[in-house]
């Protein structure tokens, strides 16, 4: 099977080696964000890795050049693992479960707020709609760990089964508002 053009080429990862000023202080933490939103982990302080692919080199090109705009500076790299190569990936799958962990926490918070809209007899469109908002945020934060999964992390199909019922959920608690305004008229 060939590779795509964006999919993760096997043994192949980027690593970006930057400096930024430590003041102000919310730069080294807006680059912190980036690299966590890019599903990057950490190998030591100022070193970020992620597999290699064309999406991720495009991603840390546009980061080493806003590292530079913030007059900091910014190597990226493409390079083979010649030893750890288990270990880096191992860390990577964790980082992914870690994220996989988080979503079906809020699968269980979305859960438990349609459970309280039961509870409160509280069946309005208003609600319906707020909760298909959050359905919805949750169905894109999946695709995009998803999309940065790039060795098969365990946590996918928990994470698959609770955004299953969260949308069981979601689908009876509309039933319900439909049910309560045909009885109100």
């Amino acid at each position: 099977m060939s590779a795509t053009p964006d999919s993760p080429q096997p043994g192949r990862w980027l690593l970006l080696v930057y400096h930024v000023p430590s003041e102000p202080s919310r730069l080294r933490a807006a680059v912190w964000r980036r690299i966590k939103s890019l599903g990057a982990i950490y190998l030591q302080s100022s070193a970020a890795a992620l597999p290699a692919s064309t999406q991720a080199e495009r991603s840390l090109r546009k980061l080493r050049s806003e590292i530079a705009d913030m007059s900091g500076t910014a190597v990226l790299l493409s390079c083979d693992v010649l030893a750890g190569q288990a270990d880096i990936e191992a860390q990577f799958q964790a980082a992914r479960n870690d994220e996989y962990e988080e979503i079906v926490d809020k699968c269980n918070d979305f859960i438990a707020g349609i459970d309280k809209e039961y509870a409160e007899h509280h069946f309005s469109y208003a609600e319906l709609e707020e909760n298909e908002v959050d359905l919805v945020k949750l169905r894109t934060w999946l695709g995009r760990v998803r999309e940065r999964d790039a060795f098969g992390a365990d946590g996918l199909q928990q994470a698959l089964s609770c955004l299953a019922d969260c949308e069981e959920k979601l689908e009876a608690y509309a039933a319900r508002v439909y049910a309560e305004e045909a009885e109100s008229r």
